[in-house]
């Protein structure tokens, strides 16, 4: 690129919050648990983790902080393009990965003719999945707007919240920030009540419901860190764990759904942050904590096209329920795995690689 070599003031590494980082590596399971009981169970109150969808909701919380927390001081001395450059370079691999894998899964997947009969759309659906241009087609699962990748949508909108971020949030002061996250509280509250619950955003029908969930979610995460809300604790990492593991099992109820799904997200999920942010953490569980954040997004952005081949073995053979916990249960190891392979072997070298190809330090 022609711009390869543009420098930048020096970036200085600043700490990572380690509870957070393993709180979204909990999410991140949890959500491929979630997906997979999507398809095993498909009724959401027969679910033992029918809340998990409300990890979208923590993670825009979290990368609002994270994102304030590491820019709001230094964007100005690096510049918009080079902010936009390291967030393409800390996200985008991950896309085109996770849009391969599922284009591979879409492609040779043996017990559904799916692709046999949008084989001529596979390619636009694949481009589109790689540049993030929601392009919901594939009727007979579920319209989702990244079909060979569906977990897409929600980088669309976090891709969309930081551009917001760099050009006006980082700017404005934090009484206008508290207009807004009380607006986009409303808002939040209103879909939750229209669609029945906030497991919006995904598909082709209820794509706005992603606008209100990051709207809220990712101001509430910078108005918590702008504001100082870094509560200071002894409280570790196991207790954070299952205090949000206990909220992803909240049993799936259509009347009280419109009104838990947004306390959680409104009250519940920003004070989570601002106590693991200032929570003390014990030697023992770092290396669980880095492990689980540094599989998290690899995870959450390669997981979904395995569960595409899960329902079409499930649609063609029926399996019972034992052989389909079973198989979950191994899956999801296997996942893990992958994760991490797939982090250490491409993802991380392709991230050095661009770094320092885009990045001078």
């Amino acid at each position: 690129m022609p711009d390869a070599n543009i420098s930048a003031p020096k970036i200085q590494t600043k700490q990572h919050f380690q509870i957070l980082d393993g709180l979204r590596g909990v999410a991140a399971i949890s959500v491929v648990i979630f997906h997979f009981m999507e398809v095993a169970v498909p009724k959401y109150p027969e679910s033992f983790i029918a809340h998990a969808y409300l990890s979208v909701d923590f993670f825009f919380c979290l990368s609002g902080f994270v994102i304030a927390y590491a820019y709001d001081e230094k964007l100005k001395g690096i510049g918009l393009w080079n902010f936009f450059k390291l967030r393409l370079i800390r996200l985008h691999p991950l896309v085109i990965i996770g849009s391969v894998i599922g284009l591979l899964a879409f492609a040779f997947d043996p017990l559904t003719d799916l692709f046999t009969k949008y084989s001529g759309n596979s390619l636009l659906m694949f481009l589109a999945s790689c540049f993030m241009v929601p392009y919901p087609l594939v009727h007979e699962r579920y319209f989702n707007l990244f079909h060979l990748n569906p977990p897409t949508w929600s980088l669309f909108w976090e891709y969309i919240a930081n551009v917001v971020y760099a050009f006006i949030l980082v700017k404005i002061p934090n009484k206008v920030l508290w207009i807004l996250v009380a607006v986009a509280a409303v808002l939040l509250a209103m879909e939750a009540h229209r669609s029945g619950f906030l497991g919006v955003g995904w598909g082709g029908d209820n794509v706005a419901g992603g606008a209100y969930r990051v709207f809220y979610s990712f101001l509430a995460g910078i108005l918590a860190y702008r504001s100082k809300w870094i509560i200071k604790s002894r409280i570790g990492f196991l207790p954070f764990a299952a205090l949000l593991l206990l909220i992803f099992m909240i049993p799936f109820n259509e009347k009280t759904n419109p009104f838990v799904d947004p306390f959680i997200a409104i009250f519940i999920f920003p004070v989570l942050v601002a106590l693991g942010a200032g929570a003390t953490l014990r030697n023992g569980l770092r290396p669980l904590c880095k492990f689980s954040g540094d599989i998290s997004y690899p995870l959450y952005m390669i997981h979904y096209p395995i569960i595409w081949l899960f329902q079409s073995y499930v649609e063609a053979k029926k399996p019972m329920h034992n052989e389909m916990m079973l198989i979950m249960a191994i899956s999801t190891i296997i996942l893990i795995i992958m994760a991490w392979l797939i982090l250490v072997y491409i993802d991380e070298p392709i991230r050095k690689y661009l770094k320092r190809k885009w990045i001078v330090q």
